[in-house]
């Protein structure tokens, strides 16, 4: 991420915190900046793992956890479901986007379309303002595609020597 954007989501979080009476905390900071600096999805416990050993600000499940929710709320983080684990994503300025999600391995990929975000933004909404998406299209990765086809072929061949 760029310098002047992590700047920018600095400035937005104190912004709050002073507005809504909340300690600005060098906690809170040091996990934005954690936030900040992993590129894609992550599970708390990445986030921890990062904190503790290459920043060296350890923290506990709590307050992560906790500040996680705060970020939602102010829209710099994202919260993701995928195939059972919990995955959260840095959103400022990349609110629209769409993810494909291997329901074997759990591997998710982003992917931009711009049909679909045409789509999205065509959609007239009745007392709603809509700030962005993601999408969630679930398949099989071709990784795993091919592990399917060899062990397919396996059973195949098996089956075949057995009629013989």
């Amino acid at each position: 991420m760029r310098e002047s954007d992590k700047a920018t989501v600095r400035n937005i979080l104190t912004s709050y915190l002073e507005l809504n009476n909340h300690r600005k905390t060098p906690e809170r900071y040091a996990i934005l900046d954690a936030v900040y600096s992993i590129e894609g999805h992550f599970t708390l416990e990445e986030l921890g793992e990062k904190l503790n050993e290459e920043l060296r600000f350890p923290v506990s499940r709590a307050t992560l956890y906790n500040t996680l929710k705060l970020f939602m709320e102010m829209r710099l983080v994202i919260r993701h479901r995928f195939q059972g684990t919990t995955r959260y994503e840095a959103c400022y300025d990349n609110n629209s986007h769409c993810h494909q999600v291997c329901t074997i391995c759990g591997k998710v990929t982003e992917f931009k379309s711009i049909a679909i975000t045409r789509a999205i933004n065509g959609v007239r909404s009745k007392r709603f303002r809509k700030d962005g998406f993601s999408l969630y299209v679930y398949g099989v990765c071709s990784t795993c595609q091919a592990k399917l086809t060899r062990q397919q072929r396996k059973l195949e061949l098996k089956n075949n020597n057995k009629q013989q």
